[in-house]
């Protein structure tokens, strides 16, 4: 039995004074309780750990794997879906590994890797093939992984400033469930999908630095339709691999021996499978805490495999650390060697045009067009629906008009998309732009805006409409207005003297009764001109 179609790819289709005194009560309790804390806290451990850290350098590199969004798996036509719950569901001969069968190479996959070194700016391979990885798991039903070694599909770029050593393609493994039993179940679902594999150099400083990188891959993969990435789902898995050595003697020359970089940058050991960005930190900050104390007892560090523990919070031995040459790498006999430069739809004039702009080069814009803080922008990069949004509205309107409607959609519209059972759909985009105008012009008042809002959100009728409905329409009539403001004067004449006599905060009072009696329809701005034009 065969998948293949010659050597062509597999297609793919897819407020009082009271409280005050209340509130200073509360600052004195709690400097109190603080004060005690910080005097009996035993700070020691914390002290000797940042001491040991500046005479220690970690050197930490990266390997991040993520599931690739095909239809199809990456050797054969068996569908390519993580939603499946079903076990052994989505299995055919090729990714079981029959006697007989040829796999063939999933174009789409091959476009997806092709993509993210443009994005990563990295050095495209015109020659490329697939590797046979040997190694048995029972999670591998062939025994061996096809993956890639001398020849990557990509090699070099950056991102977020961490140089990139290469990018290749290969299939992921089954997924083993231990929790049945005193035995393994294997659910091969997921055998053969798509996996790409991105290795940077060893040049990440900290785990914070780590995380932000991580972070920053996963939105590209987004942006680019390549992967979702989505690491509680197992999508995108990272493996740390961390060493530390005295500062003394860490300006080690990457181009030397393997047995030299370890003597200067200390023993790699490697953190498999972090499955969350939290996760990426604490792992990589025990492991270099862990290093340095086992040096600094006269202990050595042994090159080997280490996991997560995330209930203890510490990382635990799994296994030695393998070699490459341990794994008998050798070209894949069944499955031809490409040359991207022949085939059309790798050619660079193509790929540019389905690039998508890529999230640095819209934080940027969003800063520079739109005058947004840094926190307003990352969001729109981090949620591309929220920002298309955004931009929808604010394109072509003033700075004025821009500012509030971003404020009104970072917060309060963010907030109604979270808790209402229309939870992540944007309004329409007339309604929001005609909602920001009304504020603009002050028909509403913010408290106005952020109840018709709410409604316009959960029932989608028109702004306009809601406000006349609920009587939210601001007044700025001076006339209208005016006959209030004498009422009022007239009704309290101890309170205007007061005011006369220097008690500025009498004036609010007079401004609080004149919005009661407009039953808070009145445009706080013009009653208080009024106000003072009338107390003069």
């Amino acid at each position: 039995m065969s998948g293949r179609r010659g050597d062509n790819f597999f297609p793919d289709s897819r407020g009082d004074v009271g409280n005050f005194g209340k509130v200073i009560w509360g600052y004195f309790k709690c400097f109190c309780l603080s004060s005690f804390v910080l005097k009996n806290m035993d700070f020691s451990g914390i002290i000797v750990y940042m001491e040991e850290t500046k005479n220690y350098k970690a050197t930490i590199g990266l390997e991040i794997h993520a599931e690739l969004k095909t239809n199809t798996k990456m050797f054969c036509n068996s569908r390519n879906d993580p939603e499946e719950k079903r076990p052994n569901i989505n299995v055919c001969p090729v990714c079981m590994a029959h006697p007989g069968i040829l796999p063939v190479i999933n174009k789409e996959a091959v476009k997806h890797v092709v993509k993210v070194g443009l994005a990563l700016g990295g050095n495209i391979a015109d020659f490329t093939e697939f590797d046979r990885k040997n190694y048995f798991y029972p999670d591998i039903p062939k025994g061996y992984q096809i993956s890639q070694y001398k020849y990557p599909l990509v090699s070099g770029g950056s991102l977020n400033g961490v140089a990139i050593t290469r990018v290749h393609l290969e299939e992921d493994t089954a997924r083993s469930t231990h929790d049945r039993g005193n035995y393994t179940l294997i659910d091969f679902n997921r055998a053969g999908i798509p996996l790409m594999e991105l290795v940077t150099e060893p040049v990440v400083k900290s785990a914070e630095e780590a995380g932000a990188f991580a972070r920053e891959l996963q939105l590209l993969l987004r942006y680019l339709g390549a992967s979702d990435a989505n690491m509680e789902k197992g999508e995108m898995r990272v493996e740390a691999n961390i060493s530390v050595a005295p500062k003394s003697q860490t300006n080690a020359d990457l181009m030397q021996t393997d047995a030299e970089k370890i003597q200067k940058l200390g023993t790699k050991v490697e953190v498999k499978n972090l499955n969350s960005f939290k996760v990426v930190e604490k792992a990589i900050d025990y492991e270099i805490k862990r290093q340095i104390e086992l040096i600094e007892s006269g202990g050595e560090v042994v090159q080997e495999t280490r996991g997560w523990d995330e209930a203890k919070q510490e990382t635990f031995s799994q296994r030695a650390k393998e070699s490459s040459h341990e794994y008998r790498y050798f070209p894949d006999p069944d499955l031809p060697k490409l040359k991207l430069s022949e085939i059309s739809d790798f050619s660079p004039e193509v790929l540019q045009k389905e690039m998508p702009e890529l999230p640095w080069d819209k934080r940027g814009r969003l800063l520079k067009d739109f005058g947004l803080k840094n926190e307003t922008a990352e969001l729109f990069v981090q949620n591309a629906e929220l920002g298309k949004f955004f931009e929808d509205v604010a394109v072509g309107k003033s700075a004025d008009f821009v500012k509030l409607a971003a404020n009104y959609i970072t917060s309060d519209l963010v907030s109604l998309m979270k808790n209402e059972m229309k939870a992540g759909q944007c309004p329409a985009v007339a309604d929001f732009r005609a909602l920001i105008e009304m504020v603009v012009s002050s028909k509403l008042s913010s408290r106005g805006a952020k109840d018709t809002l709410a409604v316009m959100y959960a029932d989608g009728f028109s702004p306009e409409e809601i406000a006349k409905t609920h009587g939210l329409i601001q007044e700025s009539d001076e006339g209208k207005l005016k006959e209030i403001v004498e009422e009022v004067i007239s009704l309290y004449p101890e309170v205007v003297k007061d005011y006369k006599d220097g008690k500025e905060a009498s004036l609010q009072f007079l401004i609080g009764q004149g919005m009661k009696e407009a039953r808070g329809s009145a445009n706080p701005q013009v009653l208080k001109e009024l106000f003072l034009a009338g107390l003069k």
